[in-house]
């Protein structure tokens, strides 16, 4: 009867100071020392049970030891827990970090065939400042099959610079009077007009003058020289009238 009630005063004391222990951990890390305490309280009440007030001594801090292993289990599972999540975090931008270097691959190779695309239609804006001159028979304004495939480049050519227009010359050579030249170069220059607009090329965009034999390119005629004076000769030019050399 003695020894419990020793038991019981060891137990009450030590429940004391497990109270005033408590609330000094509380202040340093509230879950650590709930979990020791509890340890503490618990090994001092089987020690005192077991061995009298040197067991419930004993006990006690054997409690604090379990508690303080259990707490810091606790805190490593949730150490590895939060690693985890941010395993996962590291992952998802891994993979976003991938997908943004393919569009960045794609946006470099799309931007290289627009490039392509750029020179191509520069050279061919500067060809076609430079004049493309399509040729006739003699007597004749059939468009040849030739140059019909040279004026469709330029129909396209035009729908990439919608703020080009067109100039176009109408010429002949000097065989028959000058009236039946004239109105066979005005119309050569009409059947290429026709020929543009029909393929997309609005009218307001092309501007037109026949010339007749007044202008030939050599001053001797002859066939040969002839040839080049049958033609109407096209040149790209800006709304200000400047070629179209850019």
């Amino acid at each position: 009867m003695k020894k419990h009630l020793i038991a019981l005063t060891v137990i009450s004391t030590l429940s004391l100071s497990t109270q005033t222990m408590a609330n000094n951990q509380i202040q340093a890390s509230e879950r650590n020392g709930k979990t020791e305490m509890i340890g503490f309280g618990s090994g001092a009440a089987v020690g005192a049970l077991v061995g009298g007030p040197i067991g419930a001594f004993i006990g006690g801090f054997t409690g604090v030891w379990i508690g303080k292993s259990v707490a810091d289990e606790e805190e490593l599972a949730a150490q590895q827990q939060q690693l985890g999540e941010q395993q996962q975090e590291i992952e998802v931008l891994a993979k976003r970090s991938e997908q943004l270097e393919s569009l960045t691959q794609q946006h470099a190779r799309v931007n290289a065939q627009l490039s392509q695309l750029k020179m191509a239609q520069q050279q061919k804006l500067e060809e076609l400042a430079i004049g493309l001159n399509v040729q006739f028979k003699t007597g004749s304004s059939v468009i040849e099959p030739h140059f019909k495939q040279q004026l469709d480049d330029v129909v396209y050519a035009m729908s990439l610079a919608p703020d080009l227009k067109l100039d176009l010359t109408g010429y002949a050579d000097r065989q028959g009077d000058s009236s039946y030249n004239q109105a066979l170069s005005e119309q050569r220059l009409a059947e290429v007009r026709r020929y543009l607009i029909n393929n997309g090329i609005a009218e307001s965009r092309l501007h037109s003058k026949a010339f007749g034999d007044t202008a030939p390119l050599k001053a001797e005629a002859n066939l040969e020289n002839n040839f080049f004076d049958r033609r109407v000769t096209l040149k790209l030019m800006s709304d200000r009238g400047m070629l179209a050399a850019q």
